[in-house]
């Protein structure tokens, strides 16, 4: 069985409730980090400062601020080439800025790599869902476990009652229950999605980055991926890029905008709607 990880995943410790307090993490290899200073854990999972990345002279983010709480669901918004997407890619280290700090749980993520960024418990979904569409849904879930990232790791690993329970119980809660004998790719876009999601889950991550998570979704299922993100916010922290003003209003804690690079607007969704920048900008298109 292919060993490789999609564009979602993370490793760190087993999930066993997405409502669940935060568990300690254990059975991880140590997480070697050179030069990376570390700060103070504190209520802010992720502290972004004085982030800026130029493109050929172009600053697609420039010298952009601010910083998300623990356990909080925080929406970008903004124009098209405002810089989110860009912003996403800072913090999981697929960009390096010019300038600036990533800040997650004290660790500067912009002095690490990639995979030191995702052993750390950061986890990016892209718009695309990213599965496996040849293998079964059951099989999704157990490809993302840790225990089967690694050649020595796969070839060790075996299908015991606790992870069928487990992949069960992930199943269930991004409404894939019924699904888990089925080929990822038989699935609609937005099943898609939300196996996807359950990937990432299931690596146990305490940020997850969710690039515009119900594109191309049913009214019905971005009803569900609500309440899925919801619940999902109970004990992790969620960054989410989404378009929609409306499933805005329903899932943000807060809402950012983000225009030209720069912080345009922070607050409530309601806040944020009434700015008459916002409106001038962005909301009045």
């Amino acid at each position: 069985m292919a060993t490789q990880s999609t564009g979602g995943t993370v490793m760190s410790a087993p999930m066993t409730s997405l409502s669940a307090a935060q568990p300690t993490k254990t059975g991880a290899a140590p997480l070697h980090i050179s030069n990376a200073a570390v700060e103070p854990l504190s209520e802010q999972v992720l502290r972004v400062e004085e982030l800026t990345v130029s493109f050929d002279g172009f600053k697609a983010v420039d010298a952009l601020s601010l910083s998300v709480e623990r356990n909080e669901l925080r929406v970008i918004i903004g124009p098209n080439g405002a810089g989110k997407t860009t912003l996403l890619d800072m913090i999981c280290g697929k960009t390096k800025p010019t300038t600036g700090r990533v800040l997650f749980n004290g660790l500067d993520l912009t002095r690490m790599s990639e995979h030191q960024i995702v052993r750390a418990g950061v986890g990016r979904k892209f718009q695309t869902p990213s599965v496996y569409e040849d293998l079964t849904v059951f099989e999704n879930f157990e490809i993302s476990l840790p225990k089967m990232h690694g050649l020595f790791q796969s070839l060790t690993f075996r299908r015991t009652p606790e992870v069928r329970e487990r992949i069960d119980t992930m199943a269930g809660e991004v409404y894939l229950r019924d699904q888990l004998g089925r080929r990822a790719g038989q699935l609609s876009h937005g099943q898609k999605q939300w196996l996807e999601i359950g990937m990432l889950l299931m690596q146990e991550p305490e940020l997850l980055l969710l690039d515009e998570p119900v594109a191309g979704m049913s009214p019905r299922e971005r009803e569900q991926t609500g309440d899925l993100l919801s619940r999902i916010a109970q004990g992790k922290s969620v960054v989410v890029i989404e378009h929609d003003m409306d499933f805005v209003k329903r899932i943000a804690h807060k809402v950012t905008v983000l225009h030209q690079g720069k912080l345009l607007s922070e607050g409530s969704a309601t806040e944020v709607q009434s700015d008459r920048r916002v409106i001038d900008v962005y909301l009045g298109h």
